[in-house]
C-alpha cells in the first residue's frame, strides 16, 4: 500500500519537475549539451571493507605512479592501500598506520590518532592526522606512495588536521586545521591552516618548515558582516596559546588552491564563508561570507521539501533561508578566470549542553526555549507538515527587541553552487538535486527520495534535515569541456554537470550505485554515504580513460565508476 502511494507521488511530480529543471539558475539548460556532448557514469567495480557504519571509506586519493588508491578508514585509524590497477576488481594490498611515528618536533603520533585525509603528489602521500585529543595540535606525516610505503617524516600541526592537499606546483602543503570544541564544548581551540613548505622535498623537514595562518586579523570590526560567529564563548585548551572569539569559531573544512599555486580558497563551514589564503606570505587576505538562499515563494531555487512526516514528495518554495555552509570546495579555470565549486551540505555545531539546532515547531526545551516566529508568518507553517520539522538554526534570524525570529534560517543549499574567486555566485542547482530523485533520474525508485544512508526503508526521512546532502565535490576536463561530480551522502549518488561556462552550467547524469531492495547491511545494498570523490584524468588512468572514485563511509565501499 505505501509504495503505491510514494510511486504515485514521484510520478505526479515528473510534470512539474520538468518545469522546473529548465528554470533560470537551477539547470540552465536540459539534460546533455544541445550540441550532444555529454557523458555518463557507470559503475566499473567495487572494495568493499566489510565494516558497516564506521566511517571505514571516507576521503580517497589515486597516486597515478603506482595506481593505487590510498582510503581513509577512519574505523580503523588508518590508510587502506588498494590496487587500481584493474578498476574493475581494486584489491586490497595494505593497511597503512600512522601511530608511534615520530614527528619532527620530538612529538609522537598517538596510538589512537585518527586519520582524516590523504593528498598525493609526485610520489610522495600527506596524511593529516588528528590527535586522540581533538583539541591539541595534530600531525601531517609523509610516506612514499610505492614499495612497501616507507615512513619520510612528520610535522606537527594545529588542532584537528581535517583536510591536506598539495599546491599544484608540489611547492606547500596545505592542511586544514579545523580547531572543533572539545564533545563537552568546555575548551574551543582556533582555527588555523598549516603551510608546510616541500619545496626541497620531505625527508628533512623540520618544524620550522611549517608556517601558520591564523585569523586573529579579523577580530572587531574588521569581520565582514555576514560571517557566522556564534555559540558558547569558551576558552582555548590548556596548553595552547590564547586566542580571540572569532579565531576559536573559524573551523577551516576544506581546501582548493589557485592553478598558479599563489592563492588558496578555504571553506569554514559553520561560519559559511569562504576564506582568501595568500600561500607566499602564509596570511589570510579576506573571508567573504556567501549569504543565503532564498527558498521564499518570491525566489526562482525551485523549492525544497521540508517535512519528514507527510508520507510523500512536496517540494515547494518555503519562507525560509538556506545557510550554504558548504564541506568541500574545488575551482577551475573558464575563460582565463577562476571559478570555485562548493558543494552546499549544511552543518550546526553541537556539543556538551549546546546546539545551535532546533526544530521549528518543537515545543520550550528544558531550559524554557522555544523557537517563536514574529508576527507576519502564515500561523500553520509550524504544522508537522509543513516547517514544524524543519531543522533550523536558533543563532540566525531572531529580533531581540521582538523577542521572535523574523527569518527562518536552515542549514545547507541541497545543491552545489560556483562562485568567482570575490564571492560572487554565478550559479546554483537550485532544488534540482531533490527533483532529479524525486523523477527517478538514474533508475533510483521512488523510495530513494530524501531517504537516510543507512536504511532503505527510510523515504523522506531526510526531509527535514538538509535532504539529498551533498557532501563532496571533484572538478575534471575531458575532451575539452569541464564536469563537476558532487557526492550525495543520505540518498548517496554523483550527480554530475557540465560546468565549461559557469553561468550556464547544465546536469548531465546522475549515477547510485545501491540497490534500495537489499538488506541493510548487506554486500548486496552497494554503496552507502557518499563521503569523497576524487577525478582521474586520462593521462593518469590505468585505462587511459577517465575514472571517478567514491568512498562510502557508511558501507565503508570505494567505487570507481568509468567516465563513458
Amino acid at each position: 500500500m505505501r509504495t503505491t502511494r510514494l510511486l504515485s507521488s514521484a510520478v505526479a511530480l515528473t510534470g512539474l519537475s520538468a518545469a522546473l529543471l529548465t528554470a533560470p539558475n537551477a539547470l540552465a539548460g536540459p539534460k546533455g549539451d544541445p550540441a550532444g556532448r555529454a557523458v555518463d557514469l557507470r559503475p566499473l567495480g567495487t572494495f568493499s571493507s566489510g565494516v558497516f557504519d564506521e566511517s571505514a571509506a571516507e576521503i580517497v586519493q589515486h597516486d597515478p605512479d603506482t595506481d593505487r588508491l590510498f582510503v581513509v578508514n577512519a574505523q580503523s585509524g588508518a590508510i587502506d592501500v588498494l590496487d587500481g590497477t584493474s578498476p574493475s576488481s581494486p584489491t586490497k594490498i595494505t593497511t597503512l598506520s600512522v601511530a608511534g611515528q615520530r614527528a619532527a618536533d620530538d612529538s609522537m603520533i598517538d596510538l589512537k590518532a585518527v586519520v582524516n585525509s590523504v593528498a598525493v603528489d609526485d610520489g610522495i602521500l600527506a596524511v593529516a592526522v588528528e590527535a586522540a585529543d581533538k583539541v591539541q595540535p595534530g600531525w601531517v606525516a609523509f610516506y612514499e606512495t610505492a614499495g612497501d610505503l616507507r615512513f619520510l617524516s612528520a610535522v606537527r600541526a594545529g588542532s584537528l588536521p581535517d583536510m591536506v592537499t598539495f599546491t599544484p606546483d608540489g611547492a606547500t602543503v596545505l592542511v586544514a586545521n579545523e580547531g572543533e570544541p572539545a564533545d563537552d564544548f568546555l575548551t574551543d581551540p582556533e582555527g588555523s591552516v598549516s603551510l608546510v613548505d616541500v619545496s626541497g622535498g620531505v625527508e628533512d623537514l623540520t618544524q620550522s618548515d611549517v608556517r601558520t595562518a591564523l585569523f586573529a586579523a579579523f577580530a572587531g570590526d574588521a569581520l565582514p558582516k555576514g560571517v557566522r560567529v556564534f555559540g558558547p564563548d569558551v576558552p582555548v585548551p590548556a596548553g595552547v596559546d590564547p586566542a580571540g572569539r572569532v579565531a576559536r569559531n573559524l573551523e577551516p573544512e576544506y581546501i582548493t588552491v589557485e592553478a598558479d599555486s599563489s592563492t588558496a580558497y578555504v571553506a569554514l563551514q559553520e561560519a559559511s564563508t569562504i576564506a582568501v589564503l595568500d600561500v607566499a606570505a602564509a596570511e589570510f587576505s579576506e573571508l567573504l561570507p556567501l549569504g543565503t538562499k532564498d527558498w521564499n515563494p518570491r525566489g526562482r531555487t525551485g523549492g525544497f521539501d521540508a517535512s519528514d512526516r507527510d508520507d510523500e514528495v512536496n517540494i515547494q518554495n518555503w519562507p525560509v533561508r538556506g545557510m550554504l555552509m558548504p564541506d568541500a570546495i574545488s575551482s577551475y579555470q573558464s575563460r582565463g578566470r577562476t571559478y570555485l565549486v562548493t558543494a552546499n551540505e549544511g552543518d550546526a555545531r553541537e556539543g556538551g549542553g549546546y546546539s545551535d539546532e532546533v526544530r521549528l515547531g518543537d515545543g520550550p526545551d528544558d531550559e524554557g526555549f522555544q523557537y517563536l516566529l514574529c508576527a507576519g508568518f502564515d500561523a500553520g507553517l509550524a504544522d508537522e507538515d509543513q516547517l514544524g520539522r524543519l531543522n533550523v538554526s536558533r543563532e540566525d534570524g531572531y529580533d531581540a527587541a521582538r523577542g521572535c525570529y523574523r527569518e527562518i534560517h536552515t542549514y545547507g543549499g541541497r545543491s552545489f553552487s560556483i562562485f568567482s574567486t570575490d564571492g560572487r555566485q554565478v550559479f546554483d542547482s537550485g532544488s534540482a538535486f531533490e527533483q532529479l530523485v524525486a523523477a527517478g533520474e538514474g533508475g533510483v525508485p521512488a523510495e530513494a527520495f530524501n531517504a537516510a544512508h543507512d536504511d532503505n526503508d527510510s523515504f523522506d526521512s531526510r526531509s527535514d534535515a538538509k535532504g539529498p546532502e551533498p557532501e563532496g565535490v571533484t572538478v575534471g576536463e575531458i575532451d575539452g569541456r569541464t564536469y563537476a561530480f558532487i557526492s550525495l551522502e543520505r540518498v548517496g549518488g554523483v550527480m554530475t554537470y557540465d560546468i565549461t561556462e559557469p553561468k550556464q552550467a547544465f546536469f548531465v547524469d546522475y549515477v547510485n550505485n545501491r540497490d534500495f531492495e537489499a538488506d541493510v547491511p548487506s554486500r548486496q545494498v552497494g554503496d552507502l554515504g557518499a563521503e569523497g570523490v576524487t577525478f582521474i584524468s586520462p593521462e593518469d588512468s590505468p585505462t587511459d580513460q577517465p575514472l571517478v572514485v567514491v568512498a562510502n563511509e557508511v558501507s565503508g565501499t570505494t567505487t570507481v565508476f568509468a567516465v563513458d
